[in-house]
């Protein structure tokens, strides 16, 4: 998605990866005869789709501005966040351990960034990092609907939701010449479609199993794929306190997994 959205555009690479996203999961919302839900459920599902949208559009956006591995550690922000809605939102009683997780993981982030600060990058790094961090916040919102939402709704009908609002909500502020896609780059939306299709199944099947305050620290492994994948494509340096933050992120999710959690719903009740 960050080539993609260097070369076209992130608003035009989200249309598009939408577009492929909801011909891939239509089939399988026909074909597993998913009933369309009730008005509840489907404001739900708006709501949810919307903040996800709104959050995925800033963070590609401002993924093209600054290297994969600072973007993601910035977008950390979304679990802390997502860990003090858990309890209003959601009636969630948050632990001590999961406190301390996610302090621990975030300040392995704030490590990261330290370690980068020297480097600068200008006035684009720094609108690309208010963006990402914007991007934060409507993708905690995100995370704490879609706890709520896989208590209600199968994975396969989230996924069609998701893409289905994310298609309609960039149409909207699409202009025609946005459709005309290259097709050199088609085959590279259809593998990140591709991904967000699984990726929306395996946390819709998640979140249906785990209290939020679980998994949200888990998000911190992001960051180890960005640092090894923006190395590799984009040849972008990882520094020696990179390392030591990404060594606290880990940290912290293994005391998240392995902290005591009251037990879930069963899977009929969740599905």
């Amino acid at each position: 998605m960050k080539q993609v959205s260097i070369h076209i555009g992130a608003y035009n690479a989200m249309l598009w990866r939408s577009i492929v996203g909801l011909a891939m999961s239509a089939p399988l919302f026909l074909i597993w005869g998913v009933k369309w839900p009730e008005r509840s459920r489907a404001i739900l599902h708006l709501k949810r789709s919307t903040a996800a949208g709104i959050s995925i559009l800033l963070f590609f956006w401002g993924l093209v501005r600054v290297p994969m591995a600072e973007g993601v550690a910035l977008s950390f922000l979304s679990p802390i966040i997502a860990l003090i809605l858990a309890a209003p939102m959601l009636g969630e009683k948050v632990g001590k351990s999961a406190v301390g997780a996610c302090l621990l993981a975030f300040s392995g982030v704030i490590v990261i960034v330290l370690g980068k600060a020297h480097e600068g990058g200008g006035p684009a790094a720094f609108h690309g990092a208010i963006a990402i961090i914007i991007a934060g916040v409507f993708y905690a919102y995100n995370l704490v609907l879609l706890r709520r939402s896989a208590l209600l709704a199968g994975p396969i009908e989230i996924t069609f939701f998701t893409n289905l609002v994310f298609t309609g909500l960039y149409l909207i502020g699409s202009p025609i010449s946005a459709m005309l896609l290259p097709l050199r780059w088609l085959p590279l939306i259809g593998a990140a479609a591709g991904l967000a299709v699984l990726s929306s199944l395996l946390l819709a099947w998640a979140y249906a199993r785990a209290e939020a305050q679980r998994l949200v620290p888990v998000e911190f492994t992001a960051f180890i794929w960005a640092a090894i994948l923006g190395a590799i494509v984009f040849g972008e340096k990882v520094l020696p306190l990179t390392v030591l933050g990404a060594a606290m992120i880990v940290a912290g999710c293994v005391i998240a997994a392995r902290a005591r959690h009251a037990p879930m719903p069963s899977t009929e009740a969740a599905s």
